[in-house]
């Protein structure tokens, strides 16, 4: 998507956090998909405020074209912080969850929070009716959306492609 959004990137940059124990396996991910996609990927670590202010303060040192977040509760509990500090830098930034695009974030793509808390409770209303939970299936997320922020993008001076608008669940003006 950030190949869309900023076609012109060669150095992008995913901001991850060194104390969320899925740290290595989506700091390899990454790196994964950078060198599968052709481009130069930077990892930035961040686990505190502090840390969050610096990479950012970093990123405009660097040219770094965006950012993505990971998805992390840490960064969650920051959404007004990132959002801002990505609207200081001008750089774009890509989040996990809808209410990083509301906050004023460019865009976000990852689950629809509503739907998996709905499938947790058709499992609790399971369990509550006597089913173990050793027996029910291990589900995944099924339903993902796709937020754009049609305001940031201005202010990027970003055209957000015809194609990708037609396939957000939602845009904000």
């Amino acid at each position: 998507m950030v190949v869309l959004l900023v076609p012109q990137a060669t150095r992008i940059a995913v901001l991850l956090n060194p104390n969320f124990p899925p740290f290595e396996g989506q700091e390899r991910d990454v790196q994964e998909a950078g060198r599968a996609l052709g481009v130069n990927i930077h990892v930035l670590r961040a686990g505190s405020d502090r840390e969050i202010e610096a990479t950012f303060e970093t990123v405009a040192q660097q040219g770094i074209a965006a950012v993505l977040v990971g998805s992390d509760p840490f960064f969650d509990s920051r959404r007004d912080q990132l959002v801002a500090l990505a609207a200081r830098q001008m750089v774009p930034t890509l989040y996990h969850f809808r209410e990083f695009a509301a906050a004023g974030g460019l865009v976000s793509y990852g689950i629809d929070i509503s739907d998996t808390h709905r499938q947790m409770g058709i499992y609790v209303g399971r369990i509550l009716k006597g089913a173990k939970p050793a027996d029910l299936p291990v589900q995944q997320p099924t339903k993902f959306e796709l937020i754009i922020n049609l305001k940031s993008a201005k202010t990027l001076g970003i055209e957000i492609p015809p194609m990708l608008l037609a396939r957000a669940d939602e845009v904000i003006e």
